[in-house]
């Protein structure tokens, strides 16, 4: 089974210049906890809602900043849409994520991968397996 018959594919963007409030709103409206932001084409960054508690909430930030300020950027863990999903589940395991943007041989974004995509069409063992190794901590914390 490939990322691409597992994936999510109406996926919500933002750009890095949108306040935290705008993007906060359309997580709401689209009822997801992650959003990628896009920058002429590329994904520059993710931000969660976890990223908004964390990074705006607790700090005491304003909702009127750019979402630049809240997500998380450096590398944007990604696969390609023909990967194969077992692969992808590996990847989600080995770094500790429960989502992966998916993108097309050109980089542009074509998807989310959740663990709940995950569950619904490659099965709940799989997914168990793969929390399990999330849920894990990290041998620097161990």
């Amino acid at each position: 089974m490939k990322v691409s018959d597992a994936m999510t594919t109406q996926v919500s963007i933002a750009r890095p210049t949108d306040s935290i409030r705008q993007v906060a709103q359309t997580m709401a409206q689209v009822e997801s906890g992650v959003v990628p932001v896009v920058e002429d084409g590329k994904v520059v960054g993710v931000v969660t809602d976890r990223d908004i508690v964390l990074r705006v909430v607790a700090e005491g930030r304003s909702f009127d900043s750019p979402i630049s300020e809240a997500m998380s950027d450096g590398e944007v863990l990604s696969v390609k849409e023909d990967d194969v999903l077992a692969d992808a589940t590996a990847k989600m395991a080995n770094h500790q994520v429960r989502r992966l943007v998916v993108l097309n041989d050109a980089g542009a974004l074509t998807g989310i991968l959740s663990l709940g995509d995950v569950a619904k069409d490659y099965g709940a063992k799989q997914v168990g397996k793969t929390l399990e190794e999330i849920s894990q901590e990290s041998d620097e914390a161990q």
